[in-house]
Formats: C-alpha cells, structure tokens, sequence
C-alpha cells in the first residue's frame, strides 16, 4: 500500500509540472507493465483505437499563455493520451514503444522519452524549439539515430520531394502560440530556410499498391508521412502502416472519423481521396 501510495504522489507531481492528467499517467504505465516481451508500434498504436480526434492538444499551453501570464514564453510538456491528433499519436506511440525496449516503465521516463521526441535534440524551451514540421522531426531523429527513412534508389521509391516550407511564417495567425507571441516568427522562418531545398525520396501513390515489393519495403508498424502537394506543406497527415490480405492500411487519428481507427479502406484508396496527397514517405523507429 505505501508503495501505491508512493507510486501515485510521484505522477501527481510529474503531471504538476507537465500538462497532464493523472489517468494519462497510470494509463502510460499499466501498459508498458503490460506489453508482451516483442511489442512493437502497432501493438502500442492499436491501445489507441477508438480515442478520440481533437486537434491542436499541444496548443492548451499557449491559451492559458494569453489568458493568465501574457508574458510567459516557455513551453509546458503536453501529456495527453485521451485526445489525439495524428502527430500526437505518433509521438506517443513511438514514446511507448522506445520505453519499453529500453525496459523503462515509469510515467517520468515515458515523459523524459517524449520530450526527446518532440523538440529538437530533445530540449524543450520556447515554442520554436518544438519540431513543427514533419521534414524537421525525421531530420532531427535521424541524427539523434531514433529513427531512420527508408529511402531506395529504384522502385517503389521513383518520386522526389524537395522541401520548401513557410506555411507557418506565412500564416501565424493560424497559430495561437505566434499570435501571442508574434516575436517567433522570424525564428520559425529561420528554421524554414534551413529545411528548403531539402529532399527526400518517396513512393508515389501510383506506386501504393498490394505487391510483394511493396511488402518487402514497408513492415508493420512503419510510420507513414503523407506527401502533399499544398503550398508551403511537407507532410499532410501522419500514421501507422497495417498490412491487410487486400493491402496496405493506415492506422491514424482520423479528423474524418473523429477517432483513432485502422482506415477500412485500403491507403491506396485512400491517398486517391485526397487530391493534394502525392504519396507516401517511410520512417522506421530504430531498435534501441
């Protein structure tokens, strides 16, 4: 019972002095406690089915900001496992999964671990040091080694994407954090430029087919970012890949579905109801 005791008044002060809920940190651990010896991302990622869409959870920061201390510019560690977007369920999956190959189990560590993924090399400070591009988060990753792109030089990779970002500079006002603090613009466009120029092989939704190569290049478990096609935009939307007998899945937080779901239709089927959507990058978290 002490040790309950003891157990509980720790997540009460971490939640204290992140953004969280104590059910977020007796969630995290139960199932890290819980996972098999070989869980994976798709393990982790399927706890999430059925959670609920909500967009810009990480911005909660940034209205209490405005309302209760104008003038304070550093960033809050968001926790929130109850409502997800699909970068959020990213996050938090390859959180959970990186804890439990590192044999971490505690609610710190699984904070520690998603404060590494979030902001660039790992230290939180004000809103800029947080990856809000996808280009900026695999580039980030990649270097802290992660995770690593899977990138060939012959099919299905037969499509290039060069990098040129400024949706963030060009539209702040979309943004509560650069309304409040209108002052971080010129940093996230310093950012932008670093990341034009950029560029990264993909597979072309032509190529999103039901193969054995295209089996052979993307595993279970794989994150997928969304190619895009709409200005100043790298990515679109974020998930998890699912191989089904028909073909390729996603798994994600769907704004369409108002939760987090395996997509019942096929990718393929999927990126073709989708105008803007070119086609498909694929990043794999590297066993720690």
């Amino acid at each position: 019972m002490r040790t309950l005791i003891v157990s509980l008044f720790m997540m009460l002060s971490l939640c204290d002095q992140s953004f969280c809920q104590t059910s977020d940190s007796i969630f995290i651990e139960r199932v890290l406690r819980e996972a098999p010896a070989k869980a994976g991302t798709l393990h982790f990622a399927r706890l999430f089915l059925g959670c609920p869409y909500v967009a810009h959870t990480l911005e909660v920061n940034y209205v209490d900001t405005f309302q209760q201390k104008e003038n304070d510019r550093h960033e809050t560690l968001i926790v929130n496992t109850r409502e997800l977007d699909c970068t959020t369920l990213v996050e938090n999956v390859v959180a959970l999964t990186i804890c439990h190959q590192q044999g971490k189990y505690l609610f710190r560590d699984f904070c520690q671990t998603l404060q590494t993924l979030r902001y660039r090399q790992g230290i939180m400070d004000e809103y800029p040091s947080r990856l809000h591009y996808f280009t900026d988060w695999i580039v980030d990753k990649q270097a802290m080694g992660i995770v690593k792109e899977v990138q060939k030089e012959d099919k299905p990779f037969t499509a290039l994407q060069t990098i040129n970002v400024n949706y963030m500079s060009r539209h702040p006002q979309s943004y509560s954090a650069l309304r409040v603090h209108p002052e971080f613009v010129k940093q996230i466009a310093a950012q932008e430029q670093v990341l034009k120029g950029m560029s990264f092989r993909y597979i072309p939704k032509a190529e999103v087919s039901n193969t054995s190569r295209l089996r052979e290049v993307i595993k279970d478990g794989d994150i997928l970012a969304i190619t895009c096609s709409k200005s100043g935009l790298d990515i679109a939307h974020l998930g998890f890949a699912v191989w089904h007998k028909d073909g390729l899945h996603l798994l994600n937080a769907s704004s369409i579905h108002h939760k987090v779901v395996e997509e019942p239709m096929t990718l393929r089927q999927y990126l073709y109801k989708h105008p803007t959507h070119t086609g498909i990058r694929v990043i794999r978290l590297v066993e720690q």
